[in-house]
């Protein structure tokens, strides 16, 4: 490209963006902030920004506006970003406790991280939407969430028509991007999605309507291709992940233990040692056998292992993985199942997969390789498939196994999770829904880790089928309540 083409191209860029400087500043002068901001559509996206971003994070928003989705996040910290002068007066008159910048998307330079980034309705109106993602990836750091949401194609006749009959604020010509493009454009600009979906079917308020709508026939097809809005989750691609000092993380490895004795000394004997150092932290139930004897035991014939071991004082797995994790120290967390039918020599195979930051949240699966005879009953594996469905539907993400005991996360992530605990309640006994829900909240990279599951050695299972299986379906329906369907 010539010199001459060139300037011609940066000066039809410059007329772009001025003129829509110019509109928006009509536009905020035109409507009074309170009816900006308090519109169904923006009641609508802000319901579901709240599901995809918790409060008490660092949050920016990029094409603010007025400030009122950013204030709505609660975030512990909130920087707005406009390229209308007039917009961000009104925005820092509104929410004097953000911080806001006149600035244009394609140039502005960051010198801090978020733990969230927002694009609301942002990309159909950029010059070129490459050029923003690669600026704002420089205030992207690697646990950092990007969220964004555009219109559907589908929706461009209609929106006209409304626009022309006075029934939205005016907008100048739009980018109709796909969320093939999107993804597209993320991947090119260092992003990897981790979820997708498509919300709002009807934009205004019809008493009841709206919710049948928006809350339940959005979610299923074929009604899901005629949303108005499309949403999109991404995170800065994989990047190998060390501790603050540039040390290889501690692992700990969580055992709970219920009537599992003749399984102890293999644990101790068989876990390889990972990254910068192993320890173990046994959570025993209540056993009708030996099994704290038995820790106690294996303790004492390995004293080159790190080794604490806690009696559980309430019921259930769930519990007893919460104990353990309340008391690990390492950086990494595991759930190492006391029965031995997933093999501990392979956990290492779950530290690379998260350490190397191709997953945030590592999911075990016994459902790829054939299982030996008796490892798992054939009604138990039926219930197994289709939670996984169930779950791979409600979440947005594979999840090809929900009940596999060894899951691998960063105790930071943990953290984050037991604090937003109270969205979904505490009532699981296993643990794994929990965590699974509490991944999906924060938006996660779930990746599933094949493994070969084996027949028990010593013991039987904890697990009633029936009983629990009435139990798992409660929790799926409540769920889809929480997550899906609200």
């Amino acid at each position: 490209m010539t010199q001459a083409a060139v300037e011609q191209l940066g000066m039809t860029a410059r007329r772009y963006q001025q003129q829509r400087m110019a509109h928006w500043d009509r536009v905020a002068e035109a409507f009074p902030a309170d009816t900006l901001g308090g519109r169904f559509y923006h009641r609508e996206l802000v319901h579901y920004y709240r599901l995809l971003i918790p409060p008490g994070l660092r949050v920016l928003e990029l094409g603010c506006g007025q400030g009122d989705l950013l204030a709505a996040l609660q975030p512990a910290v909130g920087v707005g970003i406009d390229f209308s002068a007039t917009m961000i007066k009104q925005a820092a008159e509104r929410h004097p406790q953000l911080r806001f910048m006149h600035a244009d998307a394609h140039g502005v330079a960051f010198n801090e991280t978020f733990d969230a980034i927002v694009l609301s309705d942002l990309v159909n109106d950029l010059w070129d939407v490459q050029v923003a993602l690669e600026h704002l990836a420089r205030a992207a750091g690697p646990q950092t969430r990007l969220v964004l949401n555009m219109y559907s194609r589908v929706w461009q006749a209609p929106l006209s028509v409304a626009q022309r009959m006075g029934w939205r604020k005016p907008t100048m010509a739009q980018n109709w991007l796909t969320q093939e493009d999107i993804v597209n454009l993320l991947s090119l600009t260092g992003f990897e999605v981790v979820q997708q979906s498509r919300e709002t079917l009807l934009p205004l308020y019809l008493p009841l309507l709206s919710t049948l709508a928006n809350r339940g026939l959005v979610k299923l097809w074929p009604f899901s291709w005629f949303a108005l809005t499309n949403f999109i989750v991404a995170r800065p691609a994989a990047q190998p992940s060390r501790t603050k000092d540039g040390k290889a993380p501690v692992v700990s490895v969580v055992v709970p233990a219920r009537n599992e004795a003749g399984n102890i000394e293999g644990i101790l004997a068989r876990t390889p040692e990972m990254g910068g150092g192993t320890e173990f932290v046994f959570v025993e139930g209540h056993s009708k056998d030996e099994t704290y004897a038995a820790i106690e035991r294996a303790i004492a014939a390995h004293p080159e292992r790190r080794c604490t071991l806690l009696r559980q004082t309430g019921k259930g797995k769930g519990d007893a993985v919460r104990l353990g994790f309340a008391h690990a120290r390492g950086e990494v967390l595991m759930i190492l199942d006391a029965d031995l039918t997933v093999l501990p020599e392979n956990l290492p195979r779950f530290y690379e997969a998260l350490v190397s930051g191709r997953g945030e949240f590592i999911n075990g699966v016994r459902l790829v390789y054939p299982m030996e005879a008796q490892a798992m009953r054939f009604f138990n594996l039926l219930g197994n498939k289709f939670f996984s469905l169930a779950f791979t539907w409600l979440l947005g993400q594979s999840v090809k196994d929900t009940l596999c005991g060894t899951k691998v996360l960063w105790k930071r992530e943990y953290d984050l999770i037991a604090a937003n605990r109270s969205y979904f309640g505490d009532f699981d006994p296993f643990g794994d829904f929990d965590l699974l829900f509490g991944a999906a909240r924060l938006s996660l990279k779930i990746v599933d880790l094949p493994i070969r599951y084996h027949e028990r050695t010593y013991g039987e299972t904890n697990i009633n089928r029936w009983r629990h299986g009435w139990l798992l379906l409660r929790m799926v329906i409540f769920a889809a309540r929480r997550v899906k369907f609200t």
